[in-house]
């Protein structure tokens, strides 16, 4: 981003670059899980590849900050299809045991690109121009495309047209768009009080209340409300949530420990961060195949556990700290998140008709986790630092609350049911009920 600002100016405005693209992409993630339900996975993710696409080489070639601000925007409303998509089609290819498999080598690559994807950022804005940040992604892209329109081919196409509710799709993006922008200007004022903060709040409220009463009475719901009534769906949203505060938390507040505390330079700072994606590649793929030995709940346990362990070794960190302390830390933390995001989404009934937005709903929650979880994060460290304490007591009274919250999601771990894959498996597909309330 400083070169970024270098060539195009807008300082004032730029973390709209981030804040855009996050309202977007997040805000879309259910819409697109259920327009695939409704109109097939293949158009969709098409169509979603297409606009991050049209969004990435638009970003490129922005030539002031409102612009890219705009391009990223409309990136993310792209961006919003892909994972979501891209995972109910896996678990749409294969049977359990290879669709475990399959989706934790997902996740694994998730994670190794987003070790990646910084480190060559820097190097393309370093020695060829920032512009190839977004342009790069055009030739992957387009080879995305032309796998997934071969290998999809003969996906059966709806077998009616469907009604699309229009009313909910209106009400559920003004009040998810306005809960983000009142969660983003609160970390960025550092207080809930202010007006920048209540009004897109309040507008939240109003449009989501007017949305659950729209789905209640709606033909074919965007939102289907009957899906919270299965308790793996419950689960997963829940856990997702609470995972989603931790995992932000972590990567936005670690860095900072060590450069305001420790005196790391930011390169040093991010480098700490390393064993926290290597911990989540390694056991996303590691949690795929123990799914079969000890089932979901002992899975996210076992996950969320970690989280918690790794957030009371936080809270013990000082001025003396070094990076190996720190880089083992973060290490049980990226265990933790590796052991419980891929359990849930093996989990997802198939007899559910809305298996992409279930999946969908899964990352939304997620996604809104985090940025709430950054933004209170946020504002407990701002309080701090006006009481007078010192970074290092900031950042300590953030870790605690990181920590309340993974002994939350300890608990949380208990809506998932106690049967093991297979079993469950065997009696959705059979549709019988279960442990896991389908």
């Amino acid at each position: 981003m400083p070169k970024v600002v270098g060539s195009l100016g807008g300082l004032s405005i730029y973390s709209w670059v981030f804040s855009g693209f996050l309202l977007t992409s997040t805000v879309t993630m259910p819409l697109w899980g259920r327009l695939s339900d409704l109109y097939g996975r293949r158009p969709m993710y098409l169509g979603g590849l297409t606009i991050f696409l049209v969004g990435s080489a638009l970003s490129g070639a922005a030539q002031n900050m409102t612009e890219l601000i705009a391009f990223r925007m409309l990136q993310g409303l792209g961006a919003g299809s892909l994972i979501t998509i891209g995972m109910t089609i896996i678990g749409e290819l294969f049977g359990l045991e290879r669709r475990a498999k399959m989706q934790g080598y997902f996740s694994g690559v998730w994670g190794l690109a987003s070790l990646i994807g910084p480190l060559l950022g820097g190097v393309l804005a370093d020695h060829v121009s920032w512009r190839w940040v977004f342009y790069i992604n055009v030739p992957f892209g387009l080879v995305g495309m032309a796998l997934i329109a071969t290998g999809l081919a003969g996906e059966a196409r709806p077998p009616q047209r469907p009604v699309i509710d229009y009313s909910g799709v209106a009400l559920f993006a003004a009040g998810v768009s306005a809960l983000l922008l009142g969660v983003v200007a609160a970390g960025q004022t550092g207080t809930w009080q202010h007006f920048d903060v209540a009004a897109p709040l309040v507008v939240a409220a109003l449009a989501l209340a007017g949305f659950i009463v729209v789905e209640r009475r709606a033909v074919d719901p965007i939102v289907p409300l009957r899906l919270f009534s299965n308790r793996i769906v419950v689960a997963a949203v829940v856990t997702g949530f609470l995972a989603g505060v931790a995992m932000f938390g972590a990567i936005s507040f670690v860095p900072l420990f060590m450069q305001a505390v420790v005196g790391s330079s930011a390169t040093q700072a991010g480098f700490v961060l390393t064993p926290f994606v290597l911990g989540w590649v390694v056991c996303s793929i590691i949690g795929a195949r123990l799914v079969f030995r000890v089932g979901y709940r002992g899975l996210v346990l076992a996950g969320m556990a970690c989280l918690t362990l790794a957030f009371l070794l936080f809270t013990r960190w000082n001025a003396t700290l070094t990076s190996g302390e720190a880089m083992r830390d973060v290490l049980v933390a990226g265990v933790g998140m590796g052991l419980n995001m891929v359990p849930m989404l093996v989990a997802m009934p198939r007899s559910l008709r809305s298996t992409a937005l279930c999946t969908a709903m899964t990352q939304f929650f997620r996604a809104v986790g985090g940025a709430i979880g950054v933004s209170v994060m946020g504002t407990v460290m701002s309080w701090r630092l006006g009481a007078g304490l010192g970074m290092a007591g900031a950042l300590h009274g953030v870790f605690v609350m990181g920590l309340i919250v993974c002994v939350a999601a300890v608990a949380s771990a208990f809506l998932v049911p106690a049967g093991r894959a297979r079993e469950l498996a065997r009696a959705d597909m059979r549709g019988e009920p279960t442990r896991a309330g389908g």
